[in-house]
């Protein structure tokens, strides 16, 4: 399979001489064209030159002259063009008498001759009816005497090979240097489309080293990270973060998983056996019969709260079960059910309620949940006597639902992670100390099925969740 960057070389060299094809050919076009004008131009300078000197020597001497021959002679000379002078009647009777002019005595074609009277001048490409062995490019002035009576013509004519031979020199000279410089534009395409295709090698090889398991490798930035590929680079790094990190917290799960299933499991084996062989004598055998029931009760627990999470995640994300409740009534109602717990612990309960009804549109028992998940936090973290406060308020389309608890704080080291599953430390606070670290996982993970945020402050002794919602459509 062929490699993009060659794909990519192939196509911009095609495209190059292409480019290069087309500026040669309307350069070569364009150039030949304006050299033969500029010539025939100056052929018609150079008749009209030879018009006048003749004109001037026909007042004292013939059309004929060896003077007048020898004017045109110089000229043709410093021209490189032939000339040659006719009578009315188009009989050549003098020449520039060099080797390639040899027409004196022969007629011009009546018809040139025709033409050049109608017309008063003379631009054509011709061998004159024979009088030259290929055809010329040719141009014609008449010449008038003092009395402006027309006493014959002046021709002058040139072969294309002559007009087009600096121009044939320069042309060789250019098609080296256009050779040239096409190499050179192909090797810095194929540089350039290398250097271009490195970071999609570095891209594939990464991406090979991340099937086989190895998520860090990561691929170097180019030099500028703002156009597209230093974008695409980007983003695959921050792809590459995110499945790093994903991989981790799959081995933590997958460790803390076994971790809280082979404590209990490890428990009930051991006790079991020793009771069975007689390690554990009958006076004691009820007491390590309430740790087996415990140890039993507590891997039910644990079953139970990863199904729960897994049901309750699926029907928060159920459109169909949202319905438009007031948030404020709701609050109220599961607060009534912490009444006893607060006031165990002395605590000065201060529900910052709004006087009218909040309106929300969400999973009513999905809800009711997550309220009762962060209240159960609040009330078990916070400090006996001091003050619990549960606010609701509006902004826009959005409710805001915050409960502030003062007690121990969250390290901030903790905080990134407060809402992993199972994620637990001794410095930092779970819902369930005892548990295994899913209660506010759920509670994160039923605000998200929403499509909403909660965030998390804990300093300076003070430690508050706010979670949105969205509000009903007013009608």
């Amino acid at each position: 399979m062929k490699s993009i960057y060659l794909r990519n070389f192939v196509a911009t060299a095609i495209l190059v001489s292409v480019c290069f094809l087309i500026v040669a050919f309307s350069f070569v076009g364009i150039g030949r064209n304006y050299i033969i004008s500029e010539y025939r131009g100056n052929m018609m300078n150079s008749a009209r030159e030879v018009s006048r000197t003749a004109s001037a020597i026909s007042q004292s001497d013939s059309l004929s002259s060896w003077v007048l021959g020898m004017s045109i002679s110089s000229i043709a000379n410093s021209t490189g063009n032939q000339i040659f002078i006719t009578d009315v009647e188009g009989y050549v009777v003098c020449t520039d008498r060099s080797p390639d002019c040899g027409n004196l005595g022969l007629r011009v074609p009546e018809k040139v001759i025709g033409d050049l009277n109608k017309s008063g001048e003379l631009d054509i490409m011709s061998d004159m009816d024979g009088m030259f062995k290929r055809e010329r490019y040719v141009v014609a002035q008449p010449i008038f005497n003092r009395g402006s009576e027309k006493i014959g013509y002046v021709f002058v004519t040139n072969i294309i090979d002559n007009m087009l031979g600096a121009w044939s020199t320069f042309l060789g000279i250019a098609t080296i240097v256009t050779i040239g410089v096409f190499c050179a534009a192909l090797i810095a395409t194929l540089v350039y489309s290398k250097q271009m295709a490195k970071p999609l090698d570095d891209i594939a090889a990464a991406s090979r080293k991340f099937a086989r398991g190895d998520f860090s490798v990561r691929v170097p930035q180019t030099d500028d990270p703002t156009d597209e590929m230093g974008a695409l680079i980007d983003s695959f790094n921050k792809m590459a973060d995110s499945l790093e990190q994903a991989e981790k917290r799959r081995s933590e799960f997958i460790a803390n998983v076994s971790h809280e299933l082979r404590t209990p499991m490890t428990t009930i084996s051991g006790f079991a056996d020793g009771i069975l062989d007689g390690t554990i004598p009958p006076s004691e055998q009820e007491k390590y019969l309430r740790s087996i029931r415990d140890e039993t009760r507590r891997l039910s627990r644990l079953v139970r709260d990863m199904l729960s999470v897994s049901q309750t995640k699926n029907k928060a994300s159920d459109p169909g079960r949202r319905t438009v409740f007031d948030l404020t009534e709701l609050a109220l109602q599961t607060l009534l059910s912490f009444e006893s717990r607060a006031t165990q612990k002395n605590l000065d309960v201060d529900p910052q309620l709004p006087d009218n009804h909040i309106m929300v549109k969400a999973d009513r028992d999905a809800i009711t949940q997550v309220i009762y998940n962060l209240l159960d936090n609040a009330i078990k973290f916070a400090n006996p006597g001091s003050c619990l406060i549960l606010r609701i308020y509006k902004d826009n389309t959005k409710a805001y639902f915050s409960i502030k608890d003062f007690g121990e704080t969250i390290p901030p080291e903790d905080l990134p992670f407060i809402f992993d599953r199972f994620h637990k430390s001794d410095r930092s606070r779970s819902l369930d100390k005892d548990g295994v670290g899913l209660g506010l996982y759920l509670v994160k993970t039923i605000i998200n099925s929403h499509d909403e945020d909660i965030a998390v402050k804990s300093e300076d002794g003070m430690t508050e969740f706010v979670f949105t919602l969205t509000l009903a459509d007013e009608k």
